[in-house]
């Protein structure tokens, strides 16, 4: 009897041994830790395209680009920015991405290490207050600009099969439920210090959601809650046309400012001139820029008349040309106890 209860005993252990190497798990039926770790690595691997959708905390705006022009300048971003994202990937190196944040959305595409960017209210907010740089976010209306990849997310940890799971798996998981649900799927949560891992039950067991614990920073983010879909789908990205470089300013409208005010001419009928400089191209704006020349009294600033000039046809980047109108209907004020401003208004891209 005691061979016997040796015998039993000694099995029992080989088998808790086998079992322990496999990894199964307490449920019957369900899919070992080993299963869904290895399910997870290679689906992430082999993948040709993904979608992934959530929301996240970064520190830092993504990037834009350097405005080259006289007086144009970037603002700081907030140190940090609370962000929803849609991003599709299609490996190795092209992406499509809408982040929404506040009141300003940027949605920006990546081919190869070119980056293209989309988002005038997000341009308007992030570049500099001056009255140049903000006729640059005018002419860029809600065209397309060249900036830098690197200020597009990354977030190498989360699509890389091999970093995924040395991130979140493995030793990373202290605590393994069974059947909780995700977007009315089945799946396993392996959690751990860093973050809540939901992986599908059933086979490929591809991950379906990652939370990050509080305070936890991966790739850069923190508060990230993002769930993965669309796996091999064809997104079909590609570069956008009719790209603004603000390295080259002559990809612009007409940006005209006024050099010089002529005010030779102005009698009782005041006939003014300005001389004007375009500052950007002639590309696609959706009306001819507009001087507005206005007489006011020196002494008390009312204003005593005003008229308004088209510019037609347009000058080419760095090129001046002169543009004017009269002024009528002054009552016989003085020219010399006047003064004559011009201001451009220049409409942009639609």
């Amino acid at each position: 009897m005691a061979g016997r209860a040796a015998l039993a005993a000694l099995g029992a252990t080989a088998i808790a041994a086998a079992l322990s190497a496999c990894d199964v798990p307490l449920g019957l039926g369900q899919p070992t830790t080993r299963a869904l770790e290895n399910g997870v690595a290679d689906t992430l691997t082999a993948a040709k395209t993904l979608e992934i959708i959530g929301s996240y905390t970064e520190s830092g705006d993504p990037s834009l680009p350097a405005i080259p022009a006289s007086g144009a300048r970037k603002i700081v971003p907030p140190p940090t920015s609370s962000w929803k994202i849609d991003l599709q990937l299609v490996k190795p190196t092209t992406e499509h991405v809408v982040l929404s944040g506040g009141s300003a959305d940027l949605e920006a595409i990546t081919i190869g290490g070119q980056a293209y960017f989309r988002g005038h209210q997000f341009l308007a907010e992030h570049m500099g207050s001056d009255p140049l740089s903000q006729n640059l976010v005018r002419a860029a209306g809600n065209a397309w600009w060249k900036g830098s990849a690197g200020g597009v997310p990354l977030l190498t940890n989360f699509i890389d099969g091999a970093s995924f799971r040395a991130t979140f798996l493995g030793p990373a998981v202290t605590q393994r439920i069974d059947h909780v649900s995700v977007d009315g799927v089945d799946a396993v949560n392996m959690s751990g210090p860093r973050a809540d891992v939901f992986i599908a039950s059933a086979p490929p067991h591809r991950v379906l959601r990652v939370h990050l614990k509080t305070g936890v920073v991966v790739d850069g983010i923190s508060d990230g809650d993002l769930r993965f879909v669309n796996f091999d789908k064809d997104f079909g990205i590609a570069a956008p046309a009719d790209v603004i470089d603000f390295s080259n300013l002559s990809t612009l409208t007409p940006i005209y400012t006024v050099v010089s005010v002529d005010t030779s001419g102005c009698g009782s009928q005041c006939a003014v001139l300005a001389l004007i400089k375009n500052l950007g191209g002639m590309n696609g704006a959706k009306a001819p820029s507009t001087i507005t020349f206005t007489m006011t009294d020196s002494a008390s600033g009312r204003v005593l008349g005003s008229c308004q000039a088209q510019v037609k046809p347009d000058v080419g980047y760095n090129a001046t040309t002169t543009v004017g109108c009269t002024i009528g209907n002054l009552s016989g004020q003085p020219a010399g106890a006047a003064i004559v401003t011009a201001t451009a208004d220049n409409p942009g891209r639609a």
